[in-house]
């Protein structure tokens, strides 16, 4: 072995503190990196993505099964334009119970014996594909809450089948609710009804004009009238990417921190561990190494632990990857995602091209000193540096360890800048996540209105032709429900919202008129400029409509469609995604000569204080039980579980860039330390205890984790305030403020105190190793 393999050798094992701390950050930094640069490029186009994966349709056709046979069908997938095709698969649509519950919302099943491979490839995030009748696995985006081991009935059905839930599944371009084996379809097709389903590829998809010659080239040989529905792979993607354009900016913004404090983290860790080998380069140019020389060994002492804790890091950034890109499908609505391959590759050439290029500034910086200087520069450092701060704390009332942990960073003020540093991105993080956390919640309120305790949900549209099963019940009279509602005890406030369609000159298709019975102004609907309705003619809009149209608060708009038309001001901009924003609310008075049989109407209630809302729920159900609706606790809770996972994401992020931050302060600490280690021998000969030790320890970051976390929390403020605004403008949405407007005096202290909270945490393992060093090996230390 070389003269300088042997240094490189013996450097790493005799200088374990620096190897370990190198291995450390470099694993955290790996992990880190690998799951924030994942985030990034599967935010990037999350739909299109997936649709590439899994094969999606382009094309998705109904076919009337009384108007057009399987074998017709079959002879379409050789239509012009077509590069592939599945089906035709029989098709129902269908009412189910779970489990005794009341009847949910109409699905449509496929039959399909597996999940197919060239076109539509339905992704399997748990259980299995059934494989015979009385089996079914359910749709990802099902009404129902798919549960493995679930019983779902369709009484409505000749003979009531009864099938078990088996798997979970998603469809990229969703074109079923459920699935079950062909075998399974004639059970569940009531008698005249039912269908085909195929699925198309086409050699040219890019366009609505290219989908549209392409649905009439596949039906041009069929029966008139054969199709009876189609869904595009375009309108799934606009409505995926409305739905998911949301989060983006979100993920972005915590893939960019994690990727961010990792280089800061390697760089200052490696640059510190080469710089406290000053005294050992002059050693070294001593006996004869070049510059050159003395470089390529720092280079290589480094990179040896880097390497190790690389491969560990890869390795952990995979096993974190498995839940964060699990949550990361929910939000997003696909399956399957993966870290790809690139980014591994990246990850590993960045950090150890960092890794090499710090070390190599650093030695080289200490390779040009003469060699009686760098002899001289020893392992603390200069004398005269910092007393001014410790003469300044000495006059302080404060126990003389404290007084001299508070004067270290102006010892070692570049450390202590490094430490601050991690400590500041470690809050900023913190602050947004506690701040998105709140902000989402206040969407996804105001997105489902649900600040009601109980809702006596709308009717269920009718869906098709029923089966030879019970009757199906009148639909539910909305001012007998309201009568039944205002006489049951314990009702404090309520309101009833019925839902009709219309049209407004200057836009395409219908719009929903939310029209309002009793004040709906505490139902959970955030106003983003102007006010709530509160007299007849009057009418609020989202923020999408207002673009849409072009009009302007104080404005007014013609609801055309109905028996006469409506004409309404415009008193205020609400916020509302659904329904891309397409809305007008307002009060029902409104409607009364143009659309007087308001049916489809939900009823919203608030009880009054002390009431038992189970108790409530269970009383106000007799009653509403000869009347045909059912009250339920609660609102209607749209988006609820988003915000649970979008939480949890952001938790675990959170937990990673805190833990990449306190390695960092322990990193400084730690070299810190046993840079000092016979300096703490004196003190300790001296009479310091070891909890006066570890005081002196802890306390030389107090400063610095006070002043960054002082600074971090209006930085993540002013991040949120970036962030969340690009969120909403993503969706053509203007939030309120107070959506963005979410932290409170009494939160922002503690979360100062989070900096504080960093800093200790990277303290305690140093410190506890300084106070159980021994006095005489602490002494002997150079």
């Amino acid at each position: 072995m070389s003269a300088l393999g042997k240094v490189v050798r013996s450097g790493v094992g005799r200088r374990r503190v620096q190897t370990l701390a190198i291995g450390l950050a470099t694993m955290m930094a790996v992990a880190a990196s690998v799951l924030g640069g994942s985030l990034l490029v599967v935010s990037g186009a999350p739909f299109g993505d997936a649709f590439a994966k899994q094969h999606g349709a382009h094309l998705s056709v109904q076919f009337d099964a009384g108007k057009v046979s399987a074998g017709q069908l079959s002879k379409s997938r050789n239509a012009e334009g077509v590069s592939s095709a599945a089906g035709p698969f029989r098709t129902a649509t269908v009412t189910p119970r779970s489990d005794g519950a009341g009847p949910e919302w109409p699905m449509t099943v496929v039959g399909r014996g597996d999940p197919g491979r060239d076109v539509d490839e339905v992704a399997l995030l748990d259980g299995r594909w059934p494989t015979h009748s009385g089996e079914i696995v359910l749709s990802a985006n099902s009404s129902l809450i798919p549960t493995m081991g679930m019983k779902i009935a369709f009484p409505d059905l000749p003979g009531g089948p009864t099938l078990t839930v088996v798997g979970v599944a998603r469809s990229v371009t969703q074109t079923a609710d459920a699935w079950v084996v062909p075998s399974q379809m004639p059970a569940l097709t009531a008698p005249g009804s039912g269908g085909y389903q195929v699925l198309y590829r086409f050699t040219d998809a890019g366009t609505a004009a290219q989908i549209t010659a392409g649905g009439k080239a596949v039906t041009q040989s069929l029966p008139h009238r054969a199709a009876i529905g189609e869904q595009s792979w375009l309108t799934v993607k606009k409505t995926a990417e409305r739905d998911t354009a949301l989060y983006v900016p979100f993920l972005i913004a915590f893939g960019a921190l994690g990727l961010v404090m990792s280089v800061l983290i390697v760089g200052n860790v490696v640059a510190s561990a080469v710089g406290t080998g000053t005294r050992r380069i002059g050693i070294l140019k001593a006996v004869g190494f070049t510059p050159a020389q003395v470089v390529r060994a720092y280079v290589g002492q480094a990179l040896i632990p880097a390497a190790v804790g690389t491969a560990l890091g890869v390795f952990a950034g995979h096993l974190l990857a498995v839940p964060v890109l699990a949550e990361t499908e929910e939000v997003y609505g696909t399956s399957s995602l993966a870290i790809a391959p690139w980014v591994d590759l990246a990850v590993i050439a960045g950090v150890l091209g960092l890794v090499a290029a710090t070390a190599w500034a650093s030695a080289w910086r200490a390779g040009r000193l003469r060699t009686v200087d760098a002899l001289a520069v020893g392992r603390t450092a200069s004398a005269g540096r910092g007393r001014w701060a410790a003469r300044l704390a000495g006059r302080l009332p404060l126990p003389q360890p404290v007084a001299l942990g508070l004067a270290r960073p102006c010892a070692r003020p570049a450390r202590a800048l490094a430490m601050g540093t991690a400590i500041l991105f470690g809050t900023i993080a913190v602050t947004f996540t506690v701040g998105m956390g709140a902000s989402l919640g206040q969407v996804m309120k105001a997105k489902a209105h649900d600040a009601a305790d109980v809702v006596v949900p709308a009717p269920l549209p009718d869906f098709g032709p029923q089966g030879p099963g019970p009757e199906k019940q009148p639909e539910a009279d909305p001012a007998a429900v309201a009568a039944t509602i205002d006489a049951a005890a314990g009702t404090g406030k309520y309101y009833s919202a019925a839902t009709v369609r219309t049209t407004v000159y200057g836009l395409t298709g219908t719009i929903d008129v939310i029209a309002f019975t009793g004040d709906a102004s505490w139902g959970g609907y955030a106003m983003v400029s102007g006010r709530w309705i509160d007299r007849p003619g009057e009418a609020v809009v989202p923020t999408p409509f207002l673009a849409a149209t072009g009009i302007r608060i104080g404005d007014t708009v013609t609801l055309n469609g109905l028996a006469e038309p409506v004409t309404v001001r415009i008193v205020g901009e609400v916020l509302d995604p659904r329904n891309d924003g397409m809305q007008v609310f307002t009060d029902a008075s409104n409607l009364t000569d143009a659309h007087p049989d308001l049916t489809e109407t939900s009823h919203h209630i608030a009880v009054t204080s002390g009431t038992d809302v189970t108790g409530y729920v269970d009383a106000l159900n007799k009653d509403l039980a000869p009347l045909g609706a059912t009250a339920q606790a609660g609102g209607l809770r749209a988006g609820g579980d988003m915000v649970v996972t979008l939480n949890a994401l952001s938790m675990i992020l959170t937990l990673m860039l805190v833990a990449v931050a306190a390695l960092g302060v322990l990193n400084g600490v730690l070299l810190d330390t046993r840079e000092r280690v016979r300096e703490i021998g004196v003190h300790k000969a001296l009479g310091m205890t070891p909890r006066q030790t570890i005081a002196m320890v802890i306390t030389s970051v107090v400063v610095t984790g006070l002043v960054a976390g002082t600074l971090g929390v209006p930085l993540g403020v002013a991040l949120h305030g970036w962030v969340f605004p690009a969120m909403g403008d993503s969706v053509g949405l203007r939030l309120p403020a107070s959506v963005i407007a979410v932290y409170h005096g009494a939160e922002l202290l503690p979360l100062a105190l989070g900096g504080l909270l960093i800093a200790t945490l990277g303290a305690l393992l140093p410190a506890g190793w300084a106070a159980r060093a021994r006095t005489a090996t602490a002494l002997r230390t150079e």
